[in-house]
């Protein structure tokens, strides 16, 4: 095997950075050895907006941006929960949904309000993930994955983050906060396009 690909992750957020290791260590390819590493100095940086409408231009746009700033392989994602029956809501303002500082809980429980009595099929919602990987101003992939599932009237868990607790994974009729993190990290939205990106760049190469 060649010496490992180093990735720089256009993040401050170590507990993503966990995540995208754990990832590359359980996808690892005979023929690509993946190293992830947060951007260096990244809270100094000309900051990049993430205000397009979808999770694969904002994906674009971030890893473009912070590869004009390093000399190296960036890479970036942006993700979020889709819920049909609320207009595509929360979409790529997932983090946002109950304002820029609110906690899971209060974006859980504004979701949850917004579902009001709904069942059935109005009760569907899917995690998207969209990934791209970026130098010198270049982009060299963009890929993007989905899982469905659907939300339950309360939550259910302890593990994973986000709208996790209340999204059920019919297949293992567990929330995603349910979950191992191998069993997570095997059926999540960010697994299965992290594995993409693998493949995309292992042909690169």
């Amino acid at each position: 095997m060649r010496a490992p690909v180093e990735l720089f992750l256009a993040s401050s957020n170590r507990g993503k950075l966990r995540e995208f290791r754990a990832l590359a260590k359980t996808s690892q390819s005979p023929l690509i050895s993946i190293e992830i590493a947060l951007l260096p100095d990244f809270d100094t940086l000309p900051a990049f907006e993430e205000s397009a409408p979808t999770f694969a231009e904002n994906a674009a746009g971030k890893a473009l941006h912070y590869s004009r700033l390093r000399e190296d392989l960036v890479l970036a994602d942006d993700s979020g929960l889709v819920v049909p029956a609320l207009g595509g809501a929360p979409g790529v303002h997932s983090a946002r949904y109950a304002g820029a500082d609110a906690p899971n809980s209060q974006r859980i429980e504004k979701l949850l309000a917004e579902m009001g009595e709904k069942t059935g099929e109005a009760r569907a919602a899917h995690f998207m993930c969209a990934i791209a990987l970026a130098r010198n101003g270049r982009a060299l992939a963009v890929v993007t994955d989905r899982v469905d599932g659907e939300l339950l009237e309360s939550p259910r868990g302890t593990g994973g983050f986000g709208y996790d607790p209340v999204f059920y994974f019919l297949a293992l009729k567990k929330t995603f906060s349910e979950l191992t993190a191998a069993e997570k990290n095997q059926h999540s939205h960010r697994g299965k396009a992290f594995r993409k990106l693998l493949a995309a760049l292992s042909s690169m190469l």
